[in-house]
């Protein structure tokens, strides 16, 4: 389902963001490589004060690279839920007008992204026009019933990835290069300093933003291991792995026994 959003969200006119909250990140020395003089390499301190710890709040638009993110020294429903509505509320009013269509159309638009779900979303009986998918983690603070409420009001479906399964969610990915862009070699003293240096770092990659597209090397591999599979005989069934034989006693004596007629 998350990889359909990836791959035919954007056709079916629906934009697809990703949100996650990375950290904390501490205020101790950052090892990472940098560009010093030969026999001069960059030293850092062996000893930090433990003054706090920053998070970051990130927002991903994956077809054109679009990045929003803000630092916190903590990521509660009080810090998150407010910052997420109004990112949302601010993404939503740059979007065309959705066409307008019946009521059983416009459910059968939401519930199209609810198919095979064991636990799926109990929607209200009027729905809003369908505008927007949202990728993010399967926590508790996500769930709540009043932020799942905002979302369907304002034409935005949640979809959440399963557990262990974080690696659907490709904030994860940009996450990953924005804090090794801010704060590899670097020895922030304060979490002000920590937040200061993802935004900014942020503010950098969307200057120049790269999109990114689902797919790739992982799932060509996931591809490969679904055609690898060894039929069995008697029946439709197939395994992922060849079944070992059994070799008898008599299969050994004829085998060591075989001699070579010309």
């Amino acid at each position: 389902m998350i990889e359909d959003a990836y791959t035919l969200g954007e056709k079916l006119g629906l934009a697809v963001w990703n949100q996650d909250e990375a950290g904390p990140y501490q205020t101790k020395p950052c090892p990472g490589a940098s560009w010093q003089p030969v026999e001069h390499p960059l030293r850092q301190p062996h000893e930090y004060i433990r003054n706090g710890t920053a998070k970051m709040l990130t927002l991903f638009h994956p077809s054109d690279g679009e990045l929003r993110v803000k630092g916190v020294t903590s990521a509660t429903n009080a810090v998150l839920h407010p910052w997420l509505k109004e990112q949302c509320a601010a993404i939503l009013s740059t979007l065309p007008t959705p066409a307008p269509c019946d009521a059983a159309t416009q459910t059968a638009l939401w519930q199209r992204w609810q198919q095979g779900l064991t636990q799926p979303i109990t929607l209200p009986e009027v729905l809003p026009a369908l505008r927007m998918l949202l990728v993010w983690d399967n926590l508790a603070a996500h769930c709540t019933p009043e932020m799942v409420l905002w979302l369907i009001e304002h034409g935005i479906m949640p979809l959440y990835t399963p557990l262990g399964s974080s690696w659907l969610n490709m904030a994860e990915s940009i996450q990953r290069i924005v804090g090794r862009r801010a704060l590899e070699g670097q020895t922030p003293e304060t979490p002000q300093q920590i937040m200061e240096a993802l935004e900014a770092t942020a503010k950098g990659w969307n200057r120049e933003p790269t999109p990114f597209v689902w797919g790739g090397k992982r799932a060509a591999r996931r591809q490969r291991s679904r055609q690898r599979r060894h039929a069995l005989g008697g029946s439709g069934a197939c395994t992922q792995r060849p079944v070992r034989q059994r070799t008898t006693l008599l299969k050994k004596w004829l085998k060591s026994n075989q001699t070579t007629h010309y």
